[in-house]
């Protein structure tokens, strides 16, 4: 099976870094400690601006998790129309030819699950199998196309969907003065992105999924995550994320190329989710990668931030674009809530 293409979309507000501070700054004047430590926490965490949902004045009109999650289903189902239109026109393929839809997002909730509401905006089959995802998050856009891939396996003729809306500007705690939250405020944007593959008896220029692998961390729930209540979504962000992508992410990709039969210096590229300046660099020190290798996400992370599940396939397209040379080998990989990562073993 093969990845087709990719394709994005960005909400339009967009603003530069200092903006969002100074507006951050205002919402917490109450708190003077706070709204001084905003600057220097936000000025370390790599990215110069973001993509929100909504205009910044329209955040302090979003009075609880109702008003919330309302905007974020209006806005994901846009946003989510845009990006599987570009995806899949870049596939050359149109949306009755999908036959599997996975979805992912952790930042909202709705019943019907978002890619049913799509079901009704765009001309998908009434036969297309749906898959919604939820609590992955940050590994989800990384595992979603992995399992597709597992499903082309025994479907060569098949096309598989995956999509990934993460609305993060949506879950701001205004009454959590942590300092998990006031980074979460800096570090995570909004925006959408898609991925289509296809069976092996369909031709394709993109990559092939050669082989993929889950590994779950056990004991490690209270790394990442959410605490979800009639706040909402309250962010759970450990310090000890960077140091669990230290310790154990190199002997993971070692075990799992050794068992593909891979050399780690035959990789020449590296598609990996952007969490933030600390995971990234210590994902380069445990893998001894150089900073070529990490580029494309550090790029994503300083242009549009950390967008949750959809960051690795924003870099995935960005890839898809280079054109890496054919036949080279890539590592596709993700980490997230559990605390567990996600590695695709990709040639181009």
């Amino acid at each position: 099976m093969k990845i087709a293409a990719a394709g994005s979309a960005l909400p339009a507000h967009y603003y530069d870094q200092p903006t969002i501070i100074r507006w951050l700054q205002g919402l917490w004047a109450d708190a003077p400690a706070v709204a001084a430590r905003i600057d220097q926490l936000h000025r370390r965490v790599g990215v110069s601006g973001r993509h929100l949902a909504l205009p910044l004045e329209r955040y302090r009109e979003l009075d609880d998790f109702g008003a919330c999650n309302r905007e974020w289903t209006r806005c994901a189902l846009e946003l989510g129309e845009r990006a599987v239109g570009e995806a899949l026109r870049r596939a050359g393929l149109q949306p009755r030819d999908v036959d599997v839809l996975f979805f992912t997002t952790v930042t909202g909730l709705a019943s019907p699950s978002l890619d049913a509401r799509l079901m009704n905006r765009m001309d998908f089959r009434a036969d297309t199998r749906r898959l919604p995802l939820f609590g992955l998050g940050c590994v989800a856009g990384a595992a979603a196309v992995a399992r597709a891939a597992d499903w082309l396996r025994a479907e060569p003729r098949g096309v598989a969907l995956v999509l990934s809306v993460e609305l993060c500007s949506l879950t701001l705690q205004r009454d959590d003065h942590s300092v998990a939250n006031l980074i979460s405020a800096g570090l995570f944007g909004d925006g959408a992105a898609a991925v289509v593959l296809v069976g092996a008896e369909r031709a394709a220029t993109g990559p092939s999924v050669l082989a993929s692998r889950s590994v779950f961390y056990p004991h490690t729930e209270e790394v990442m995550g959410w605490d979800i209540g009639s706040h909402g979504f309250r962010i759970v962000l450990s310090p000890a994320v960077a140091d669990l992508a230290q310790r154990r992410l190199p002997g993971d990709v070692a075990a799992f190329l050794r068992d593909q039969s891979v050399d780690r210096a035959s990789i020449a590229s590296w598609v990996c989710h952007p969490g933030g300046p600390k995971v990234l660099q210590a994902l380069q020190d445990g893998l001894g990668l150089a900073d070529a290798d990490l580029a494309l996400s550090r790029e994503a992370l300083a242009t549009v931030g950390n967008l949750s599940s959809a960051s690795v396939l924003l870099v995935l397209q960005q890839t898809l674009q280079q054109r890496p040379p054919p036949g080279s080998l890539g590592l596709m990989l993700a980490m997230g809530p559990g605390f567990c990562s996600e590695l695709l073993l990709l040639r181009w």
